[in-house]
Order: structure tokens, then C-alpha cells, then sequence
């Protein structure tokens, strides 16, 4: 199964992402393959910024990316 990561451009520079910008914008799987990703360590794990707000670090997203390129 070939890796369609087309959309590296959207990422911002810096900071935070939220799943809701990560599915499917960023990342071509769903919300349940995400969480079963992060689970076995294959997906960085997000950070927890308050009791209901969970997030991914940008450049752990970027330094993933970068590894599924040859993938």
C-alpha cells in the first residue's frame, strides 16, 4: 500500500494540531487506526494541554512524516 503524505504543506510551522486537523488533511487514516497507531508507539503520543484538550506536537508530526516518506 503505497503512502499518500501529499499534504505535509498544510502542517503549521510550530506549535500544536489537534486530530480534527490531522484526519484526513494530514494523515491518511482514520480516527481509530490513529489511536491504535499511537497505542502500539508507531504515531507519536499527544500531549495532554487540559483536562479536554488533546494534542499533537507539530515537529513529532513532521519528524513522523518525514519517516514514512521512504516507507
Amino acid at each position: 500500500m503505497a503512502n499518500n503524505f501529499s499534504n505535509f504543506g498544510k502542517l503549521p510551522i510550530g506549535g500544536y494540531i489537534r486530530q480534527s486537523q490531522l484526519i484526513p488533511d494530514i494523515v491518511p487514516f482514520s480516527s481509530a487506526t490513529l489511536w491504535r497507531k499511537v497505542k502500539t508507539g508507531e504515531f507519536p503520543a499527544p500531549v495532554k494541554l487540559s483536562e479536554r484538550i488533546t494534542a499533537w506536537e507539530v515537529n513529532a508530526v513532521r519528524e513522523w512524516l518525514d519517516s514514512r516518506k521512504g516507507a
